[in-house]
């Protein structure tokens, strides 16, 4: 099987989940789409199953925090299609307080670790995830890294103070 295009890939995805997925664009050639915690499971079980499009990689599991928006945290999957040779980037935000999401170990048993790494930093909870604990900060640990919910420096820090640099 050739190569497919996005518009092809996205004329597919929208076949099957007309109204639970939205499209925000194609950055650098990269279909991006949007769905729900709700839909999540479904439309990625499909991308996998689907003989057509074949997205049996799982490349990636992360996640981001915009503290500016309505819906602060975001689960962010990397598809990649080897035999179509065409990768996709699907979206689930979440607000801050309720960052609860299935778990894509039921699909992809790689999802394992991702999801784990993205607890770890960003404490989205995977429900059903079969060994959901901290895998690269300690288990102690209360915060999470990731998100922004810290300044980037020490504000009492006085090696970075202007005047040192003749401003």
């Amino acid at each position: 099987m050739g190569k497919i295009t996005n518009e092809e890939l996205l004329k597919n995805i929208q076949d099957q989940f007309a109204d639970k997925v939205t499209v925000i664009g194609e950055p650098y050639g990269l279909l991006t789409l949007e769905t729900s915690r709700e839909s999540i499971t479904e439309i990625l079980t499909y991308l996998k199953n689907s003989p057509a499009l074949q997205f049996i990689f799982l490349t990636d599991i992360t996640g981001i925090h915009y503290p500016e928006q309505e819906k602060q945290i975001g689960v962010i999957y990397h598809l990649h299609s080897l035999v179509n040779n065409v990768r996709v980037r699907i979206k689930v935000f979440l607000a801050d307080g309720d960052v609860h999401i299935p778990t894509a170990t039921t699909i992809w048993d790689g999802a394992n670790w991702m999801e784990r790494e993205t607890y770890d930093f960003f404490g989205i909870i995977f429900d059903g995830h079969p060994d959901l604990r901290r895998i690269l900060n300690v288990d102690d640990m209360t915060a999470f890294p990731m998100r922004k919910e810290f300044p980037l420096e020490d504000p009492n820090r006085v090696d970075k103070k202007d005047y040192f640099f003749g401003r």
